[in-house]
């Protein structure tokens, strides 16, 4: 049964090759201190001015697992999956480049296999999914396996 008001699409509405894009979304100072709060991952490199200054980065970055969660939100907000969802069964994800505060990420996503599985009410959806920034550069990609509801009978 789907959420009230779900606006996602169901199994039926993907279809191979399909590509997919949501708005983007600045990420800032005030997400990765509440990220470092809700995770108890205090980092340096996420935390600590000082100490981020000396790395490679220069600064302070977001958390891998924040650019994931973002883009998450991302692909609701984008009306994919909202209420339609039944579970986040897997990924395969790569972490490409760092996200600074002020970035702005989108993401972006490529309908890669699709399989019914009535006796669980939807089907597998896997996407080969991309978050870019403002600069178009490819910073976290990897696959995410969903199973999605499928569209009510009539």
């Amino acid at each position: 049964m789907s959420a009230p008001n779900s606006s996602g699409r169901y199994f039926e509405d993907f279809r191979l090759g399909q590509t997919l894009s949501s708005p983007a979304r600045t990420v800032t100072e005030a997400d990765i201190v509440a990220f470092a709060a809700l995770s108890g991952d205090w980092n340096a490199i996420h935390t600590d001015a000082e100490y981020a200054a000396t790395t490679p980065y220069g600064q302070r970055i977001a958390h891998g697992l924040l650019g994931l969660s973002i883009a998450s939100g991302l692909a609701v907000r984008a009306g994919l999956i909202e209420g339609t969802v039944r579970a986040f069964l897997g990924l395969e994800y790569k972490f490409k480049a760092p996200i600074f505060a002020g970035d702005t990420i989108a993401f972006q996503a490529e309908v890669a296999r699709l399989r019914a599985v009535p006796s669980m009410g939807g089907g597998v959806v896997t996407l080969k999914v991309r978050v870019v920034n403002q600069r178009a550069e490819t910073v976290q990609e990897g696959e995410w396996t969903l199973l999605i509801e499928m569209r009510p009978a009539a």
